[in-house]
């Protein structure tokens, strides 16, 4: 085998076995750091999130001007609304004199906006624009997070226009007060001595990091439908942060350097690489959204696919495993089962375990508490669930497919086997029900007569 060969076979198959010889710590977090860094790369050239970032740039585009023109009017009303322009100039910093001339004209356009005489439908049409942003920032963050429910309309509208509200405001206040403060004489006397003036030399280039961690971490622990770790959100929001300055760097000199798109595309080249600066700028937020989560849930690390080939005979255990968690759990007046807990038992991806619980459900064998996260009960007393109907809903439930390329002489031979099979399997089976799978001994078996 090359050493092409065995690169590969470490990274698509060893490296997602759990290994049971005693590593060092040092190649466990190794590994682990390597299985981080495979999952994120398929995670940026899966379909999935490159389209949800797509799908944010065109969303971002039509709902830029309400949302610039709602924070607008709030920082307008405090008295702080000059200190957008550099926030914006900030964003727009890769994309070089485009990006300044860019910021100067969407301020322009947002400044002749007068909210005063959109009247009342105009206003709430406004809200409506920027909550809807925040609402598909929300599906996207609940999509990496495998929330099962988003936020309602009353917690969307209070939730969202607090932050829109008092955002803003803390923000460029926040901005506003260090700016103010370097004005001061004193500071400007520390500043003129040292250490002082090389210490806030280095605090002015550590500050415009520090804020866009900060407003990383908030958006993750904000927006996903869940309850996120501070530290898990921290992770992601370094991850994004440092990442959006680096490739924010590396974009400027592309356009600087790029002098045949301004020739090809004239003036449309702003626009051009506003929406691939926007787009890369998504993806990089949305990655930070992954690290989080996997930082939080590091058994997923574990996990190469969401949704692992399970065979015939894999789904049906696992479903039988299911009822049987559930079923015990409700006997014994325990807590009910979450999907988290359930995979974590089963130990497979939350998405495996989602797709068998929903099966279950759609047949009226288990129903979900509201509750955060939902949780799982049966659906009625175990006693009156049978075995053969659980096993019925697990042959039945995913198979959508109609057999009509066998010859009639192949099929009725084959027919006849399946049939077979089928008879001895709901022979074993018997009347058994839920409650005599809870309570079977560990020495017994389904077909042991005693």
């Amino acid at each position: 085998m090359s050493n092409f060969d065995t690169i590969k076979h470490y990274l698509t198959i060893e490296i997602w076995q759990e290994s049971g010889e005693p590593g060092s710590g040092f190649a466990k977090r190794t590994a682990a750091l390597l299985r981080g860094v495979l999952i994120l790369v398929q995670e940026a050239t899966a379909g999935d999130l490159r389209y949800r970032a797509m799908g944010l740039v065109y969303t971002t585009l039509l709902s830029l001007a309400p949302l610039l023109a709602v924070s607008f009017s709030v920082l307008k009303a405090f008295g702080v609304h000059n200190q957008l322009k550099p926030l914006l100039l900030s964003v727009l910093e890769p994309l070089g004199d485009k990006g300044v001339e860019m910021a100067a004209q969407i301020i322009g356009y947002v400044e002749n906006i007068n909210i005063g005489v959109l009247g009342a439908a105009g206003l709430v049409f406004l809200l409506y624009t920027v909550i809807s942003l925040l609402n598909i920032i929300e599906e996207c963050f609940n999509r990496i997070w495998r929330a099962e429910m988003s936020r309602n309309w009353i917690r969307r509208s209070s939730d969202y226009l607090s932050m829109l509200l008092v955002g803003p405001v803390l923000v460029v206040s926040a901005l506003g007060v260090m700016a103010s403060m370097a004005d001061t004489g004193l500071v400007r006397k520390l500043i003129a001595q040292e250490p002082f003036g090389s210490a806030y030399y280095l605090a002015g280039l550590i500050l415009p990091y520090v804020l866009i961690i900060a407003a990383l971490t908030f958006l993750y622990i904000f927006m996903p439908n869940t309850r996120v770790n501070f530290r898990s959100a921290l992770a992601g929001g370094i991850a994004a942060g440092l990442t959006w300055k680096i490739v924010g760097w590396v974009f400027g000199i592309f356009v600087e350097k790029s002098a045949s798109y301004n020739a090809i595309y004239s003036s449309f080249a702003i626009i051009l690489l506003s929406v691939i600066w926007l787009y890369v700028s998504w993806l990089i937020v949305l990655l930070g959204g992954v690290i989080s989560f996997l930082h939080q849930h590091p058994r997923y690390l574990l996990h190469k696919n969401k949704k692992p080939d399970l065979t015939h005979r894999q789904q049906e255990t696992l479903g039988f495993l299911i009822m049987y968690l559930i079923g015990r759990a409700y006997y014994e007046g325990k807590a009910p089962w979450t999907l988290h807990a359930l995979a974590e038992e089963v130990d497979l991806p939350w998405e495996a375990v989602q797709h068998t619980l929903q099966g279950l459900e759609k047949a009226g064998f288990v129903i979900a508490i509201q509750s955060e996260p939902n949780a799982y009960v049966p659906a009625r007393e175990i006693d009156t669930i049978t075995l053969k109907a659980i096993y019925g809903c697990l042959r039945a439930f995913d198979g959508q497919a109609q057999m009509t390329m066998m010859t009639p002489k192949i099929a009725e031979s084959v027919l006849a086997l399946a049939i077979h099979i089928e008879d001895a399997a709901l022979a074993v089976l018997g009347d058994r029900t839920l409650s005599d799978l809870i309570h079977l001994s560990p020495r017994k078996t389904l077909g042991d007569p005693s």
